[in-house]
């Protein structure tokens, strides 16, 4: 006990394979040498159901795409010009580049973990993020304006926060 033990995701699915097969969590724990604790966090956020394992929206940038964009960065060429390589708007890839460092610090494999990261759910909702937000429809709420008022109003005065 007490050895470092590194998830790998074979070994997070024979885990699930042996759950599923009815072995205890302590049995468990005793075959791969890990604490009682240890194995039940691998279990408990998704209460004893197996997730589905993550995948990548088929439009998504792929690791791929973003080596190719930090490959034409480092060879001069325009955002335009590296859309079009790609297939995809300069929108994309300016938005892209922008959020990850620049023209000057980008990185395929550090923007292609940060956007996994970011895609996990459950995500914050607006009202957490943004407490003056928050506020604003509290008040509309307690003058008896309906969620769906509250949401065409915020539009049209900020745009930007609302979805």
């Amino acid at each position: 006990m007490g050895k470092h033990l590194n998830y790998s995701p074979e070994l997070v699915s024979e885990l699930w394979d042996r759950y599923k097969n009815g072995d205890s969590i302590t049995s468990i724990a005793i075959f791969i040498d890990r604490s009682f604790s240890a194995v039940y966090k691998q279990f408990s956020p998704s209460g004893g159901i197996r997730p589905v394992p993550r995948t990548r929206h088929r439009t998504s940038l792929s690791l791929e795409d973003r080596e190719e964009i930090s490959r034409s960065i480092a060879s001069n060429l325009s955002i335009r010009e590296i859309a079009f390589h790609l297939d995809r708007s300069p929108a994309t890839i300016s938005r892209e580049v922008n959020k990850n460092g620049g023209r000057l610090d980008y990185r395929a494999a550090k923007a292609d973990k940060t956007a996994w990261l970011n895609a996990l759910r459950p995500k914050r909702c607006k009202l957490a993020i943004y407490p003056k937000l928050a506020v604003i429809t509290e008040k509309k709420l307690r003058l008896k304006w309906s969620p769906e008022h509250i949401a065409g109003w915020l539009k049209k005065l900020t745009p930007m926060i609302t979805p």
